[in-house]
Order: structure tokens, then C-alpha cells, then sequence
């Protein structure tokens, strides 16, 4: 596996309200918002992206055992500007700050965070790194 390249495509969240939870990805985190024909939503974030489940959808047996429930995710994003800057955003929004600035290690290594929650209360994480000179 040494040589193995993986990286992170995608992931699921689950939704209670699809206007709502677009409406938040989309204006806070700044989402791309993709439409499939079938039905489906997903938020993309650059090359990377949240497959979203929600009610009346079916999306049949390829799923996790137990299917992902609203408000039972866990997701840290990037945010490539300050923590201040961040912070900030968030108040912009109305958004209500669960814990932070704390420090904290992520893919990136070391940097600084602030947590949220999304509509349906799913734990959201801004993650700023620290710039070395």
C-alpha cells in the first residue's frame, strides 16, 4: 500500500429539510450545489464533494448499515483565510460558534479551529493552518 494514492472523494450527509441544508452549504460554506437528474443533491467544495441524502429520496441498498441520520455527521473543512476572518463569517451568518479558536491537528498538521453546527446539528469544524515562514 506503500505506493497506493488515495485521497477522499466524497462523503455522505443527511438532511432533514433540503431548501434549509442547501440554503446553509451553499451561503456559509460556500457550496457548488449539483443537481442530478434522479433527484439527488450533492454540495461540492473544489474537487471534492458531499453526497447528500434526504427525505423523499431513495436511494437504495448502497448505503451505510445504519444509514447516515440527520445531524450525525462529524466534518472539518479547510478554511484557507484567518481564524479571525473565519470567525468573523461565521457571526456574519448568524451562526452560533459551538467551541474555539482551539488548536488542533488535522491532515494538514497543526492549526487552529471553530466549531458549529449545520441545521440538522451535525458537528462543523473551520480549520485555519498555521503558515510557517
Amino acid at each position: 500500500m506503500a505506493d497506493a494514492k488515495i485521497r477522499l472523494d466524497h462523503c455522505v450527509i443527511a438532511v432533514s429539510d433540503w431548501e434549509r441544508s442547501t440554503t446553509f452549504y451553499r451561503d456559509v460554506l460556500g457550496a457548488e450545489v449539483v443537481d442530478h437528474p434522479d433527484g439527488r443533491v450533492a454540495y461540492r467544495f473544489g474537487d471534492q464533494q458531499l453526497n447528500v441524502h434526504g427525505p423523499g429520496l431513495d436511494i437504495g441498498t448502497l448505503v451505510a448499515r445504519p444509514p447516515v441520520a440527520p445531524g450525525g455527521s462529524d466534518l472539518c473543512f479547510v478554511w484557507t483565510g484567518t481564524t479571525e476572518e473565519a470567525i468573523a463569517h461565521l457571526r456574519r451568518h448568524r451562526i452560533e460558534m459551538e467551541a474555539g479558536p482551539a488548536i488542533r491537528s488535522g491532515g494538514g498538521g497543526r492549526g487552529v479551529s471553530v466549531y458549529f453546527r449545520d441545521p440538522d446539528g451535525s458537528l462543523l469544524e473551520l480549520i485555519t493552518y498555521t503558515r510557517s515562514s
